[in-house]
């Protein structure tokens, strides 16, 4: 009986130390992947806490160059419609309509893109469609 439990505790080691034998180099690759996934997970980790902490202090204003573009885009499109209104021309209907009739007449001059015109005939002519004015809806 000794001897068999000898057996049997050395065919133990013998199947124990094989399996180690052969499963070291994947656990050795297993920790090389995670050491890589670790690297690139505290990267991500700290690009993340960056842009959370720049965003933070645009946010609480202490990102004095983000509140200037901010101020300085206000700034022009303020004085942009202020110089529009001084120097406008004509009402804003007025205005809207020479705009509607300029491409209105922009768009006759253009040729169907069918390129079934004939030449010198001015797209929209002989179709005997009429188009209608242009309407103020704003």
């Amino acid at each position: 009986m000794n001897k068999f439990l000898k057996l049997l505790l050395g065919t133990t080691l013998y199947v124990l130390d094989q399996s180690d034998r052969s499963t070291r180099k994947m656990r050795s690759r297993a920790a090389d992947n995670f050491d890589d996934l670790r690297d690139y997970a505290e990267e991500k980790y700290e690009s993340a806490s960056n842009r959370v902490s720049r965003a933070s202090d645009a946010l609480m204003g202490d990102d004095s160059r983000f509140v200037g573009n901010v101020l300085s885009l206000a700034a022009g499109v303020g004085i942009g419609i202020g110089i529009g209104l001084l120097i406008a021309p004509a009402s804003g209907e007025e205005t809207r309509g020479a705009i509607a009739d300029r491409v209105q007449v922009f768009g006759d001059k253009l040729p169907e893109e069918g390129g079934n015109t004939r030449s010198g005939e001015v797209a929209g002519e002989g179709s005997g469609e009429e188009i209608p004015p242009a309407t103020d809806s704003i």
